[in-house]
């Protein structure tokens, strides 16, 4: 296991790169942690790409350990830090393609909820996935989104938007 992080990163850059080192070896997996990005806007802090033969095992069952990961970081650089940490974790891409899938199913969601005139919702979400829901059709003025429900059961709906809009 090994970290490259650039030499005068932030603080929270190193903080959250020394959680990931030891987490990494206490779970005592194969893989390699890179710093892609310091300071990613769309994140609002740091984005990690992790890789190797381990990989499989950190994504683990529609990304839930790849989740349980992260927050654990997070929770754990902001203990460190006493303020909230906001960061990434891609496990060989992973992130980048549920993302990426994400926007599609949105758009072509938009587009039968527009034709149709009928609301659809979606099956229930984490919140980093909602988020990209929501800012995918953020700017789509034939439709609205909405989250509803609690907890691991909370889902987005997409409606026609009010004529007042279009």
């Amino acid at each position: 296991m090994r970290v490259t992080v650039l030499e005068q990163a932030p603080d929270v850059v190193r903080v959250t790169s020394d959680i990931i080192e030891q987490l990494v070896a206490l779970m005592d997996v194969d893989v390699v942690v890179n710093l892609r990005s310091a300071e990613r806007e769309d994140v609002g802090g740091p984005v990690f790409d992790i890789n190797g033969d381990d990989s499989g095992l950190l994504i683990g069952r529609r990304g839930e350990t790849l989740r349980s990961l992260q927050f654990m970081v997070g929770f754990l650089a902001a203990r460190k830090m006493e303020q909230r940490v906001n960061l990434l974790l891609d496990v060989s891409g992973y992130q980048e393609r549920r993302y990426k899938s994400l926007n599609n199913l949105a758009r072509r969601v938009a587009d039968r909820v527009a034709s149709s005139g009928r609301p659809v919702t979606l099956e229930p979400m984490p919140p980093d996935e909602r988020r990209v829901i929501h800012l995918a059709l953020a700017e789509n003025y034939e439709v609205t989104t909405t989250s509803s429900g609690e907890g691991d059961g909370r889902r987005i709906t997409v409606t026609p938007a009010d004529d007042d809009y279009q």
